[in-house]
């Protein structure tokens, strides 16, 4: 039987869940799809991360609405991916946020990426035809960026490449509560396809050293308490050098990309297949980590027509 290619068969509904992490901090959930972030400030609502269609992010908006009325002013945007960002006119922001490498990659490659998305995840993209186009930032910073909710700090932060190169995170002080997008999962696969491995652990160590009492991370559970932290730091580490490592031997020894498949398989598959999108995130992990270890440090743009290929060279 042939498998599936990415999450194109990945058809059924998810469960959600709205799980308070901090005073006034949520984060929407629904069992290893994106996560949106919620802070609730004195005056307004941020949002962290907005869903990949106006439909989805419609539900997160219910969610909010079930435990303030405050005007939603923020939405800050992670990274540039598609199923983060397309989702943002619903919330009627008067500012969506991105780090200016964000944006940049928003230019080079958001209308491939959304296309390519597209194919992978049709069932994150129901109601698509309610997407008014690429999502552009009216704010942009380069390393750091301080907002105030009223009297709520929150801090966002570039703090190194991991899951793309412009990955920001949304640090709330008062509360100690970090938001990470994707650079941190939990019990589900990181997807590396515009990753940087060699950084990606140096980053994770950065998040570390805040010593948070929780975090909502770009897919999984909320992760409350300085050991579920930890743990959930430790695991996507071993992820990612997991990932990478074996893929590194086999082509800086000359190996194909078919080979550099295998080696990942025996290494990661006993540790992670039951994660949620490791068959979706595996295809794509293995070929930026095959690029990277050849030293090209830029990620090669994803599309449609390449993503065919890739699945068809894998698949032998």
């Amino acid at each position: 039987m042939t498998k599936s290619f990415a999450s194109a068969g990945d058809l059924a509904e998810k469960k959600i869940s709205f799980t308070e992490i901090g005073r006034d901090l949520w984060a929407f959930t629904a069992e290893g799809d994106p996560n949106t972030g919620v802070i609730i400030g004195d005056d307004c609502v941020m949002i962290v991360d907005a869903q990949a269609t106006p439909r989805l992010a419609n539900k997160v908006i219910e969610k909010v609405r079930s435990v303030t009325d405050k005007p939603i002013k923020y939405v800050v945007l992670t990274h540039y991916h598609a199923v983060r960002v397309l989702g943002a006119s619903a919330y009627g922001a008067s500012e969506t946020i991105m780090s200016d490498t964000a944006r940049a990659m928003v230019v080079e490659r958001g209308q491939e990426d959304w296309e390519s998305e597209f194919g992978r995840f049709p069932r994150l993209f129901e109601g698509h035809e309610s997407i008014p186009g690429l999502t552009w930032p009216s704010l942009t910073f380069s390393r750091s960026a301080t907002f105030f909710l009223g009297k709520r700090r929150v801090d966002l932060r570039f703090l190194g490449r991991a899951h793309t190169a412009g990955d920001i995170v949304a640090f709330v002080p008062d509360a100690n509560v970090m938001f990470t997008g994707d650079i941190v999962e939990y019990h589900s696969a990181c997807y590396c396809g515009d990753g940087h491995f060699g950084d990606w652990p140096a980053t994770l160590e950065a998040i570390r050293a805040y010593r948070l009492d929780a975090i909502a991370p770009g897919r999984g559970d909320a992760l409350v308490g300085e050991k579920m932290v930890n743990a959930a730091l430790d695991n996507t580490a071993d992820f990612v050098t997991s990932t990478f490592r074996p893929i590194m031997r086999i082509a800086q020894g000359g190996g194909s990309l078919k080979q550099a498949w295998d080696a990942c398989r025996a290494a990661c598959d006993p540790k992670f297949a039951d994660y949620a999108i490791y068959e979706h995130c595996l295809p794509f992990n293995v070929a930026r980590a095959y690029d990277e270890a050849l030293g090209i440090d830029t990620p090669r743009i994803w599309t449609a027509e390449r993503d065919r290929e890739m699945w068809a060279r894998l698949q032998g």
